[in-house]
């Protein structure tokens, strides 16, 4: 039974991940378990998620992998939540359906994602790129 659609297509949040996600070298979008993840080899990305422990849904949000020292950090800060699933991996979710947003911060974390899940190959390719 295949899962039920969790976001809008036309929601401006999304939008704005997939310009920053599809940038990365390699990376490319698919549904899965009624989510968009952002992949290369593997995911780096997902939009939407829940909380581990509580099940409180933030729809508008990302799901990103830092490495530690940065989700200890993130974990402090009221916009982040660990999510179900994929929490126990050392993924963390980063809610997107305030007024603020950060987007600089946005795309350095998706970037810190990539880096961590992307094959090597990439992750030199995106160094190219800012070289």
């Amino acid at each position: 039974m295949p899962h039920p659609v969790m976001f809008d297509d036309a929601d401006p949040l999304l939008a704005r991940v997939r310009e920053l996600a599809l940038a990365l070298p390699g990376a490319h979008e698919k549904i899965s378990h009624g989510r968009p993840f952002f992949s290369t080899r593997t995911a780096f990305a997902v939009y939407g998620g829940s909380e581990k422990g509580t099940r409180t849904a933030f729809p508008h949000s990302i799901i990103v992998k830092p490495d530690e020292e940065e989700r200890r950090a993130l974990l402090e800060e009221p916009h982040t939540y660990l999510p179900m699933y994929f929490g126990p991996a050392g993924w963390v979710g980063y809610d997107l359906d305030r007024p603020a947003v950060d987007w600089t911060e946005v795309a350095e974390l998706l970037d810190m994602s990539f880096r961590e899940t992307a094959p090597v190959r990439l992750v030199r390719e995106l160094d190219a790129r800012h070289a």
